[in-house]
């Protein structure tokens, strides 16, 4: 049995994943798109030792600051542990749509063009995207997205075909308490030492690709440049977090057939007693 935990950032994702592995003595895959790289633990909120519980995961801390890993990457990577551990329960967790819908769908990709996109704007690259595939689901700000979707060669806009029998569960709050969680989680970060952790990568590894655009290290990056102050680099990781929260359950809703849960935050164990009846109701 394959299982699906997908949802915006602050929502229980991760204790879900360890209450459903320790239930059905499942694995749990990550499947985020930052945890993948060692030393990314604060601002990534990645998952503690003690807090897996003896349960074993992986595509976690693979990869160096300094390397460069991909969604094709990605795609091989998983595909070759979910042929591997066939026999066993397993568990997908994380935020990151593409990588998911990468791993369980025939996703295809294809080569690389390397067309010069400097003249344009960002504007301009998501119309010309646009144009291309009237449901394209890019933020339209992400540039990087944008001209690696337009260098693509033979862009199809066929529907990939979900390639395993999957359970795909998401877990969603409103968007108050989810807002409030996403600053309050960001306060803790800043508490648990994220300052300094994004310093010491960025003084022994410089700009490298992965701290250029992940949300709570590009930020810090800008203010340890002296380009803006320490509050409003926190205050612009917590704005950049509630926009791809926002872009997250867009994407979810637009690209896989979710089953929602509202996550219960007082007793989060009704929470798992609801998954988990939707889940044996479905076997």
């Amino acid at each position: 049995m394959i299982m699906c935990i997908v949802g915006p950032t602050g929502v229980g994702k991760t204790k879900l994943s360890i209450m459903l592995a320790k239930k059905y003595q499942a694995i749990i895959i990550n499947a985020d798109a930052c945890q993948v790289y060692k030393n990314l633990n604060i601002g990534t909120a990645k998952i503690k030792e003690e807090e897996k519980e003896g349960v074993p995961h992986y595509l976690l801390d693979i990869k160096e600051v300094t390397d460069d890993y991909s969604v094709c990457d990605y795609q091989k990577d998983i595909r070759s542990l979910l042929n591997k551990l066939k026999d066993q329960n397993i568990i997908l967790v994380g935020g990151t749509g593409l990588y998911l819908k990468s791993a369980l769908y025939d996703y295809e990709f294809s080569p690389l063009e390397n067309k010069d996109y400097s003249s344009y704007t960002t504007e301009e690259l998501y119309e010309m995207a646009k144009k291309i595939d009237s449901n394209l689901v890019i933020d339209q700000h992400n540039r990087r997205r944008l001209e690696n979707y337009l260098n693509r060669i033979n862009k199809t806009t066929r529907e990939p075909k979900l390639l395993y029998d999957v359970k795909f569960i998401g877990l969603t709050t409103d968007r108050k308490t989810l807002y409030e969680r996403i600053n309050r989680r960001v306060d803790e970060m800043f508490s648990e030492g994220l300052l300094d952790e994004v310093k010491e990568l960025y003084q022994k590894y410089g700009l490298t690709k992965i701290l250029s655009r992940a949300i709570g290290y590009k930020e810090l990056i800008r203010y340890l440049d002296g380009k803006i102050t320490l509050e409003e680099a926190k205050e612009e990781i917590k704005k950049n977090s509630r926009h791809y929260a926002k872009r997250q359950y867009t994407w979810f809703n637009n690209q896989m057939n979710i089953n929602w849960f509202e996550t219960n935050f007082e007793d989060f164990s009704k929470t798992c007693e609801e998954v988990v009846n939707y889940i044996e109701k479905d076997a």
